[in-house]
């Protein structure tokens, strides 16, 4: 099996059996799939603290997968009420290798994973949407995106393949992207798109293009980071 290691962040989940309460590694097959489908060779990273470093320098390119929301209280804001936080040696290892990546691999955030790149980029959340958009039911289900002129192609995908509709599942969205450029929004305005124009590709997507991988979009985005990782090495 040949092609570029691609490290796909997983979660955590609690496992109760007669020993007591454990953690579990899980992540939907969905992401392994595209990855392998778009030419890379897709490698799960447990959040162990002291494994960012090996995994920052021998993986070729990341996937941050969705998930629970962020505790704000990392970056200096309080947690909405509604939120269902993620287990925090999840949050702390993500920011930890977000910052030992750098600019030397290409990072493709899904969901929870660009709002985490949002976030370490200095940027803010809108911690429920059904508050601020009337629309907000929206962004459960397809939905349609408009894009600046140059998504496809710092998404690294075809002219033809932004059209259409994407697959959303969040109360929670980028409000300000901090150092990051907005790429797409949703048709009620929510930002559905963020890349770091300093990096070759350093992009994230509010939608899941896993969920979509036999379709243009969806397939075309983990094309667009394998390929990435083939200039980059």
């Amino acid at each position: 099996m040949r092609g570029p290691m691609i490290g796909i962040t997983v979660d955590l989940a609690e496992v109760v059996s007669s020993g007591g309460v454990r953690l579990r590694c899980e992540v939907g097959l969905a992401y392994a799939r595209a990855v392998r489908e778009a030419g890379g060779v897709p490698v799960l990273l447990p959040p162990v603290a002291e494994m960012v470093g090996a995994y920052a320098s021998r993986c070729d390119g990341f996937v941050l997968t969705g998930g629970n929301d962020p505790a704000m209280e990392m970056f200096g804001e309080e947690t909405h009420p509604s939120a269902t936080v993620m287990r925090p040696e999840r949050q702390a290892f993500e920011t930890a290798l977000l910052a030992a990546i750098g600019d030397r691999a290409p990072v493709l955030g899904v969901c929870l994973g660009m709002q985490m790149m949002a976030l370490c980029a200095g940027g803010k959340l809108n911690q429920h949407l059904p508050e601020t958009h009337a629309t907000a039911g929206m962004h459960v289900g397809k939905h349609g995106l408009m894009l600046d002129r140059s998504a496809a192609s710092r998404l690294g995908v075809a002219e033809h393949a932004v059209a259409g509709l994407v697959d959303s599942h969040h109360h929670q969205a980028v409000d300000s992207p901090g150092r990051l450029w907005v790429l797409a929004r949703s048709e009620d305005g929510v930002i559905e798109a963020v890349h770091d124009p300093a990096r070759a590709y350093w992009v994230g997507v509010q939608w899941h293009p896993e969920r979509t991988a036999d379709e243009a979009l969806g397939i075309g985005i983990f094309r667009g980071l394998v390929r990435a990782c083939d200039r980059s090495v």
